[in-house]
């Protein structure tokens, strides 16, 4: 009894843990993000892939536990596109997401940055969220290549102008203090990460609103596309976007205005720079799955709020969409 509640019956295509409240939802993102899926080898996920066919079609070998199913569920869901179904690139896979973008966050966070490390870091952190964002879309409908370059230059744009912007108001500012600028200075990347995150978002995703996402009835079958549904999804992942910097670009720079005024780090200098990392690095990793667990990645919503044609199309009350990531 106690291995069965520890251990539910496998579900394929479904997730582990109760998707309808917070804490299953932040149980299952843990899963998604967990870092050992990047060393998982070829043949291992091939492994994961053979079990998890043998179960859907009934010819599953004796003695396969319902834990290894939900493992072997559980690497492929972290390195195949569940639309696509191909393997997403190491380094935009959710569970790549910290390992790759601490050291990015690191670079927004140095403090008494130049001109040209301001575009720059701006420069790479949009990019490495454009890559994220296409990687982890929607993919039921095609994206033109145009739309992914229109997200991408909207997001650069859009982050470095508001960076550099600031970074010179600031500058101006004859009021504040030495200690108080500097302040001001390293929390500036939030605000333009923030904005630029929901630039990359709206543009990238854009073909979603004008040709709809597919939804699902209760048997995983395709009813039709919405576009309100695809609206529902953009919301809810900008939402996401600008509730995780927060923690990430906020608690750091807080943080650290303490930690150098130690006299540890005031008498070793050179231990400024991995205690700033690790700082990162830990903020990165509690707020990446607590903003992506703010909603579930198959969403559900009620049919009576779509199109009139998906309603023709099923007799379910409720039908769920892939929001992406």
């Amino acid at each position: 009894m106690a291995e069965s509640a520890a251990c539910p019956a496998f579900q394929l295509g479904r997730p582990r843990y109760d998707q309808s409240c917070f804490f299953g939802r932040l149980r299952h993102f843990l899963d998604v993000i967990d870092p050992r899926t990047l060393f998982v080898s070829e043949s291992r996920l091939n492994e994961c892939i053979r079990l998890l066919d043998d179960f859907k079609h009934g010819t599953l070998p004796p003695g396969v536990s319902d834990g290894q199913l939900w493992e072997a569920q559980k690497i492929k869901q972290a390195i195949i596109h569940p639309d696509t179904g191909e393997k997403i690139f190491m380094p935009f896979r959710m569970s790549g997401y910290v390992p790759f973008g601490t050291p990015i966050v690191v670079g927004l966070l140095l403090p008494n940055q130049t001109l040209g490390s301001t575009v720059f870091w701006q420069w790479l952190n949009q990019s490495h969220n454009a890559c994220v964002n296409f990687s982890n879309r929607n993919a039921t409908k095609p994206t033109p290549t145009s739309k992914f370059l229109q997200g991408y230059l909207g997001a650069v744009t859009s982050a470095v102008s508001i960076a550099v912007g600031l970074n010179v108001m600031i500058q101006k500012a004859h009021r504040f203090s030495p200690a108080t600028r500097l302040m001001v200075q390293r929390l500036i990347p939030f605000p333009a990460v923030a904005f630029a995150n929901i630039c990359n978002v709206a543009l990238m995703r854009h073909t979603e609103l004008d040709e709809g996402i597919d939804v699902l009835d209760a048997n995983g079958n395709v009813v039709g596309s919405s576009r309100i549904a695809a609206k529902h999804a953009l919301i809810e992942t900008a939402l996401t976007r600008v509730v995780l910097p927060m923690p990430i670009l906020v608690f750091p720079p807080i943080i650290m205005a303490f930690l150098e005024k130690l006299p540890l780090l005031q008498n070793h200098k050179k231990l400024v720079l991995p205690m700033h990392s690790m700082v990162c690095l830990v903020a990165f990793g509690l707020a990446l799955p607590l903003a992506i667990s703010l909603f579930p990645q198959m969403s559900q919503i009620e049919v009576s709020q779509l199109e009139p044609e998906i309603a023709k199309a099923t007799n379910d009350k409720v039908v769920t969409y892939n929001k992406g990531l």
